[in-house]
C-alpha cells in the first residue's frame, strides 16, 4: 500500500468547524470578500499538511437570511478542490449555527469516536436575530461537543463581543477583533497555524496556542473597513 493512502486509512480526524456569519450588513465594506479569501487560504493551507498522525477535516456552516445551512459538510481538507464564495444576505441566525454543529459533532456517524477534540470557530459582525441561547448552552454542554476549543472573531465595531466572548473556552485565545481586511487573513492563519502544529504534533487533542504576534504583516491588496 503506497505511504499516501496507508496515512489517509490510519490518521485521525481532526476536526475544525467554522461558524460564518453571512448576514447582510457582511456585504458592506469588503468584508465577505476578505471572509472568502481568508477561508480559501486557509483551506489550502490545510490540505497540504501531512497525515501521519492527523487528517485535518473541515465543515463550513453559514448563518444568514432565515437560517443557518452547511455550505461545505464535514470533508477531509486534502480532498477539497474549490470553495464556493459566501454571499452575504439577510438576518443573523447563529442559534441555528449552533445547532447545526451541535448534531455535526454529536452524530458519530459523521464525527467517530476516534477522532480528536474539535476546534469550532465563531466569526460574526453582528447580533443575532434568533433565539441562541437555548442552542449555544445544547453545544456547551454536550457530551461531546463539550470538549471542542472554541474560538471566536469579532468583525467589525457592530459585532455582539459579549456573546462571542461567552462563547470561546479559551482564557489565551480570547475574542479577536478585526478592523481591517488583513485583520480577517491574520486571525485565519492563526487559526491554521494552531491546527496544523496539532496536526503533526504527538498529542493533537492538546491545543495549540492562538499567537498573532507571529505573524507577519503581509501586503494584501484589499479594502480596510
Amino acid at each position: 500500500m503506497a505511504m499516501q493512502q496507508f496515512a489517509a486509512a490510519t490518521a485521525r480526524p481532526l476536526p475544525v468547524i467554522i461558524l460564518a456569519d453571512i448576514s447582510g450588513s457582511m456585504s458592506v465594506d469588503g468584508k465577505i470578500d476578505a471572509l472568502n479569501a481568508a477561508l480559501k487560504d486557509m483551506l489550502h493551507t490545510f490540505s497540504q499538511e501531512s497525515r501521519l498522525n492527523a487528517e485535518i477535516q473541515v465543515a463550513i456552516i453559514t448563518f444568514g437570511g432565515n437560517e443557518a445551512k452547511t455550505h461545505i459538510p464535514l470533508t477531509p481538507a486534502w480532498q477539497m478542490k474549490d470553495m464556493d464564495d459566501l454571499i452575504a444576505a439577510g438576518g443573523t441566525p447563529m442559534g441555528s449555527a449552533f445547532q447545526i454543529a451541535l448534531e455535526m459533532i454529536e452524530n458519530k456517524e459523521i464525527l467517530p469516536k476516534r477522532a480528536y477534540q474539535p476546534t469550532i470557530v465563531l466569526v460574526s459582525d453582528g447580533i443575532a436575530t434568533d433565539r441562541w441561547q437555548e442552542s449555544f448552552t445544547n453545544l456547551k454542554n454536550a457530551e461531546r461537543a463539550q470538549k471542542a476549543s472554541r474560538m471566536a472573531m469579532a468583525i467589525g465595531r457592530d459585532a455582539d463581543k459579549n456573546v462571542l466572548t461567552e462563547f470561546v473556552n479559551d482564557l489565551e485565545a480570547p475574542v479577536f477583533e478585526a478592523h481591517h481586511a488583513k485583520d480577517i487573513h491574520r486571525f485565519f492563519r492563526a487559526v491554521s497555524m494552531s491546527v496544523s502544529t496539532r496536526s503533526t504534533s504527538n498529542s493533537p487533542n492538546q491545543i495549540s496556542k492562538i499567537d498573532l504576534s507571529k505573524l507577519p504583516d503581509d501586503e494584501i491588496d484589499l479594502s480596510d473597513f
